[in-house]
């Protein structure tokens, strides 16, 4: 049975009243409390501390880094100058972002979507990816017993926007599959890259680059 439209309209201020509290500044850190349950965090200039068991929407800064603490929740994660770090048992469920700025992500955290930066490194400890990990610039350590269900990108840099811009050429990103760790994927690199494979790790088709074998004598 519809509900007459009067009815609607009382109802809902007592339902916007019992939604999650949003964050929203220009200028500021955010800082949440643990366990405690949030819409959007949003900032320009400042970063944002998402506590321990803390369950929010999307948390996104400008200038500034992003902390997950142990047992969050979030929707996404996107930053332009600054780096996310990942405690353990953490849930992004869609993408983690990031322009000039690495990504963590720590021991059982999971991420629903891709995590991708362009100038910075990537790191999983024992973690889950379910889409893919993208770079441009940057270092990917798949560490061990993590698994990547889709695939690995390092893009071509563009010398006219983000990449290489001027001068000699740079040092090629590593990129590290530790032991035990899977990427379902293919392994795709636009670019040189140094590619280092543990003998225990599973991997997609790898693209453009001849995988070396990861062991004691090579330096990680």
């Amino acid at each position: 049975m519809k509900l007459p439209l009067i009815a609607l309209l009382l109802i809902s201020p007592l339902a916007l009243a019992d939604s999650p509290k949003s964050i929203d500044k220009v200028n500021g850190a955010i800082r949440t409390e643990a366990g405690t349950e949030y819409g959007d965090l949003d900032t320009v200039n400042g970063s944002i501390s998402v506590d321990d068991g803390v369950i929010a929407r999307d948390v996104s800064t400008v200038n500034g880094g992003v902390t997950l603490d142990d047992g969050a929740v979030v929707d996404n994660v996107e930053t332009v100058n600054g780096g996310v770090g990942i405690g353990e048992k953490v849930l992004v469920k869609h993408d983690v972002e990031t322009v000039n700025g690495g990504i963590r992500l720590g021991r059982g955290s999971q991420v629903g979507g891709n995590v991708e930066t362009v100038n910075g490194g990537i790191s999983l400890k024992a973690a889950e990816v379910q889409q893919d990990i993208i770079t441009v610039n940057g270092s990917i350590n798949v560490g061990e017993d993590s698994v990547v269900h889709g695939g690995i990108t390092v893009k071509k840099p563009n010398k006219s926007g983000w990449g290489w811009g001027w001068g000699s050429k740079p040092k090629p990103p590593r990129v590290t599959i530790g032991p035990n760790a899977v990427v379902k994927g293919t392994l795709l690199f636009e670019r040189e890259v140094e590619l280092l494979v543990h003998p225990s790790a599973k991997i997609g088709p790898v693209r453009g680059e001849e995988p070396i074998r990861l062991d004691a004598n090579v330096e990680r």
